[in-house]
């Protein structure tokens, strides 16, 4: 489908972008102010409160890290239609003995278009067999609908 990236839809990068405002913004900000608050308490060798903010910023910062570099290598994918697999395809599949499964393709929350199975179903179509090569061994399963989320 793509190059490389994890694949998204409009919706889920504007998820990442809003969080990254947040986190950037008023988050970054109240956790600049506990630092500073809790450093007026005097002595920073034995002041919890300024260790926890700091260790509170530490965790913010490496989630800022996390997303900015998620969203640096995301590839936003748009699906007009329900004709085909994508991220975000809602998609009813039946494997050989004729169990019946629903799968979300997502990245977060459901089937993720890397793992075995969201490989396999991506870009297939109602009535295609596609073939899951998973740790256990390859199955078939069927497409039996698709739509979005």
């Amino acid at each position: 489908m793509t190059g490389s990236g994890e694949l998204l839809t409009r919706e889920q990068r504007q998820a990442l972008d809003t969080e990254l405002a947040e986190l950037e913004g008023p988050r970054r900000a109240a956790a600049i102010e506990a630092i500073a608050t809790a450093r007026s308490f005097g002595d920073l060798s034995e002041n919890f409160e300024y260790h926890a903010a700091k260790n509170e910023q530490g965790l913010l910062e490496a989630r800022i890290a996390k997303l900015r570099d998620r969203i640096q290598a995301s590839v936003v994918v748009d699906h007009d239609t329900d004709d085909n697999v994508g991220p975000g395809s809602i998609v009813e599949i039946a494997d050989e003995d004729g169990e019946v499964m629903e799968v979300t393709i997502a990245s977060r929350g459901g089937v993720s278009s890397d793992s075995p199975l969201g490989t396999a179903l991506l870009g297939a179509a109602v009535g295609d067999v596609v073939d899951v090569a998973a740790p256990r061994g390859t199955w078939r399963a069927t497409v039996r609908s698709i739509r979005r989320a």
